[in-house]
C-alpha cells in the first residue's frame, strides 16, 4: 500500500466514526428528550393538585372520575360518589412509578403490546387509556397501558400462576417520541368499568327488632320479632316455630350487604312481584328495602329508604348510680352521634339504585318455608 492510499484509508475511516458516533449521540439525545431513561420517573412533570379529572376508556368501557369541591364523582353513574382512596391510591403509584425498561416500538407494533388507540368494539391489540385533565378540561398526562409483564414463579402452586405473575405492565407515554417503556407494577385497579370507581359504603341496618318480608302490595309471607336486642328470635303473633339460624342469617346480611354497581337513570325492570322488607330497630328506625330481580339477568335492583329518628335520650336503669348514670349518658350521646351521621349518608343514598348479585342476596330471599326448622331424619 502507498503512502497516498493509507492517508486515503485513514480519512475515510475518520469520516464514518465521526459520522457514527453522531448517531450514537443523536439517538443518545432522543432517549434523553423521551424522559424514557432507566430509573426516572415515568410522569415527572404530573402534579396531583392539578388534577381535576380522570378518563379511562378501553375497548369496552370507559369512565370520567371528576372532583367537585369535596369529593370525586363518577359522570357515567349520574354523578354518584366514587372512591377517594381509588383514586388517589391509583394518581400517588403513577406519580412515584419508575421507568425499568425503555425500547423504540413504532405505532405498527403496538398492537401486539395492548398498547394500540382503543375503538369501541375492536379488542385486539387495544390498550387503556388514562388521560388526566385539569379544571379546564386541558389534558396534562395522556398514558396508554398496555400487556402485563408476567413474571415466573415456581413457588406459586395456583393453577393461574403458570405462565407467570403479573410483575409489571407496558406504557407508552403521549409525546414520547414512539418510546414504550416497562414500569414494576401490574397496575390492576386501572380499569374503565366505572362500577369499579363507586363508592362502595352502604345502608347497615343494626339493632333490628321486628323484620317482615313479602310481595310489593301485599301482606307479609313471614316476620320475625325479639324483645330484647340479645333475645331469642321468633315469628311474630304466634306464627309457629322459626328456625333461628335462618333468623340469624337474614339480620346478619341486613347488616353487612354490599353491591356491585349503580344503575344510574334506570328504572327496576322486574320479573313476578318485587320483595320487600321492612326492619324496624330499637333506634326508632324504619328501613324499607325493595328487591326487584333485574330483566334478563340473575342479578336484582335494589332501593331502600330509612325513617323515623333515634331517641334523643336514654331511658335510665333502676338503682344506677350517678357516677355510672353520667358515664352511661355520656356513652348515649357519643352513640347518638355517630349513628346520626350514619343516618345522614344513608339517606343521601337512599335516591339511588343499586345492582346487586343475586348469591349477595340469597338470605333475604327465603320464604316462609325457608324459615321453618329443617325436619327431622326418621330413625
Amino acid at each position: 500500500m502507498t503512502r497516498k492510499q493509507f492517508l486515503i484509508l485513514l480519512i475515510a475511516v475518520v469520516v464514518l466514526g465521526g459520522a457514527g458516533l453522531a448517531l450514537v449521540w443523536q439517538d443518545i439525545a432522543a432517549y434523553r428528550a423521551s424522559g424514557a431513561r432507566i430509573g426516572a420517573k415515568l410522569l415527572p412533570n404530573l402534579k396531583i393538585a392539578d388534577v381535576a379529572e380522570i378518563r379511562l376508556q378501553d375497548a369496552k368501557d370507559h369512565v370520567t372520575l371528576t372532583r367537585q369541591e369535596k369529593y370525586w364523582v363518577v359522570k357515567e353513574r349520574g354523578g354518584y360518589p366514587a372512591s377517594f382512596q381509588e383514586i388517589s391510591d391509583l394518581m400517588l403509584k403513577l406519580v412515584e412509578l419508575k421507568v425499568t425498561q425503555s425500547e423504540q416500538v413504532g405505532p405498527s407494533l403496538w398492537p401486539r403490546l395492548d398498547l394500540a388507540e382503543p375503538e369501541k368494539g375492536k379488542t385486539g391489540g387495544a390498550g387503556t387509556v388514562i388521560d388526566f385533565r385539569d379544571a379546564k378540561g386541558k389534558s396534562l398526562t395522556r398514558i396508554v397501558l398496555g400487556k402485563k409483564v408476567l413474571k415466573k414463579d415456581p413457588l406459586n402452586p395456583l393453577p393461574a400462576a403458570k405462565d407467570g405473575v403479573p410483575a409489571g405492565r407496558y406504557v407508552r407515554v403521549e409525546g414520547g417520541k414512539e418510546t414504550v417503556v416497562v414500569v414494576s407494577d401490574p397496575l390492576n385497579s386501572a380499569e374503565a368499568n366505572p362500577g369499579r370507581w363507586l363508592n362502595k359504603e352502604f345502608f347497615k341496618v343494626d339493632r333490628i327488632r321486628t323484620l317482615a318480608a313479602g310481595p310489593e302490595g301485599a301482606a307479609p309471607s313471614w316476620k320475625i320479632s325479639r324483645d330484647e336486642e340479645w333475645g331469642q328470635w321468633k315469628f311474630a303473633a304466634g306464627g309457629g316455630v322459626l328456625n333461628p339460624s335462618a333468623a340469624v342469617a337474614v339480620v346478619n346480611k341486613l347488616g353487612s350487604l354490599s353491591f356491585q354497581d349503580v344503575a344510574a337513570e334506570a328504572k327496576p325492570q322486574t320479573e313476578g312481584k318485587p320483595t320487600v322488607m321492612v326492619a324496624e330497630t330499637f333506634d326508632h328506625l324504619v328501613y324499607t328495602v325493595k328487591l326487584a330481580k333485574k330483566a334478563g339477568s340473575d342479578d336484582y335492583l335494589v332501593n331502600f329508604s330509612v325513617s323515623g329518628e333515634p331517641p334523643k335520650s336514654r331511658a335510665p336503669e333502676k338503682g344506677e348510680k350517678p357516677e355510672e348514670a353520667a358515664r352511661r349518658d355520656q356513652e348515649f350521646a357519643a352513640s347518638r352521634k355517630r349513628l346520626e351521621s350514619r343516618l345522614a349518608a344513608e339517606r343521601a343514598l337512599g335516591k339511588w339504585t343499586y345492582v346487586v348479585e343475586r348469591r349477595e342476596l340469597e338470605p333475604l330471599l327465603m320464604s316462609r318455608g325457608d324459615m321453618l326448622p329443617p325436619p327431622r331424619e326418621k330413625n
